[in-house]
């Protein structure tokens, strides 16, 4: 007995408005002179826009989100306490403190700082000298440290990363990709919100030396963190989130040629962050799909529903192109239970990957008896199938 040759069902045209998803806006719809850069949704995780995000890159003292990040893990499996005091060593002092003529918290050797205030000089001072006494007291080398950054940041899903130091000092091979630093941001305000909060310090002082925030968003509207970044070889680069209206959105750039222009490009991306791209809900009550045949069934379609809510963010010029279709994995034969997955609603642009949501049978339709199936294969065979549409 043939079966029914079965087509993708188009979704209707008010579905594919209201998903209101977007492509991933590119060089053509959008341009900087940063060499990497991504603009990432925070709640979806999506990326908005990447230029050049998933190639590995020189990210200098953006380095030290991870640095940080891999203590507060250790602080939360209790192998640290913020309390724990470290002492200063003479090779953090030559290669981070003021010997070095790189970013420092103001060490001296011998000076024994808690792990809270090597934080402090790690995240508003970018202290190398914090980073390095970390380093040394945790797993006795900057070395050593390293590794662990890289194995955490491994486990966490960012894969391109390989970071041969926690200062982010320039070293052949130590790379982490623009998207991961943007993961990485997104990873730090959602597991430890209360330690992201020190991103947003305006300065921080060590005995008698103070040094400011250097970054340049503070004073942005809705910016609260988190770090910047600057070798030669990598140029200017910044790392930034800020939350308006409720929504947030990270941005990531590096490669630029000044502090200046860092500070202006980066403004400019976060404004195109809030004001070019959207977010929308898809929710099944929202949502009217249209019924899908049935084969071999007591009626010849059901109604069927989104399974879960979707949510999607993309460029507002992009929305009206966007296209949804349900797509099923062969015939729907019956019987078919009310809640059975039959197929999944594909959301999709040009360039941005797939978005999908499983679609769900909204009634029960039992199977044809006998002399039904009998007459429906007669039909097959005369009519040569059907065609969904």
């Amino acid at each position: 007995m043939p079966l029914p040759r079965i087509a993708r069902n188009a979704v209707f045209a008010a579905v594919i408005a209201l998903a209101g998803v977007a492509g991933l806006a590119n060089a053509q719809i959008l341009d900087t002179p940063a060499s990497h850069a991504v603009i990432m949704d925070h709640e979806t995780g999506t990326i908005l826009f990447s230029k050049a995000g998933s190639e590995p890159m020189v990210p200098a003292s953006m380095t030290k989100m991870m640095t940080a990040y891999t203590v507060f893990e250790m602080v939360r499996r209790g192998e640290l306490s913020m309390s724990d005091k470290f002492t200063v060593s003479e090779n953090a002092w030559r290669k981070g403190g003021f010997p070095s003529g790189t970013s420092t918290m103001g060490l001296a050797p011998k000076d024994t700082p808690t792990v809270e205030e090597l934080l402090h000089g790690v995240i508003i001072m970018s202290g190398n000298d914090a980073c390095i006494t970390l380093a040394e007291n945790i797993s006795g080398s900057e070395e050593a440290f390293a590794r662990r950054m890289t194995d955490l940041a491994h486990e966490l899903g960012l894969n391109s990363a390989n970071f041969l130091n926690a200062t982010g000092l320039e070293a052949v091979g130590h790379v982490i990709s623009a998207e991961d630093l943007a993961k990485l941001a997104k990873l730090t305000i959602d597991n430890y919100p209360e330690y992201y909060a020190w991103y947003s310090l305006p300065s921080y002082t060590w005995r008698d030396f103070t040094q400011a925030n250097r970054n340049p968003l503070l004073e942005v509207s809705g910016a609260d963190g988190v770090k910047t970044g600057h070798l030669e070889v990598s140029g200017y680069g910044l790392t930034a989130s800020a939350v308006r209206d409720g929504v947030r959105r990270t941005v990531v750039i590096n490669g630029l040629s000044s502090m200046a222009e860092r500070a202006s490009e980066g403004e400019r991306m976060m404004r195109i962050a809030f004001n070019s791209f959207d977010l929308k809900t898809l929710t099944p009550a929202a949502v009217t799909l249209p019924d899908v045949s049935i084969w071999l069934g007591e009626t010849q379609k059901v109604p069927v529903t989104l399974g879960n809510e979707v949510r999607l963010a993309g460029y507002k010029a992009s929305l009206e192109k966007a296209k949804a279709e349900i797509v099923l994995p062969g015939p729907v034969e019956a019987p078919v239970k009310k809640g059975d997955k039959i197929g999944k609603l594909v959301i999709s642009v040009e360039g941005q990957p797939p978005v999908e949501a499983p679609i769900l049978a909204g009634a029960d339709v039992g199977k044809l008896g006998f002399f039904g199936r009998a007459i429906e294969g007669l039909s097959q065979m005369i009519g040569g199938g059907e065609n969904q549409s």
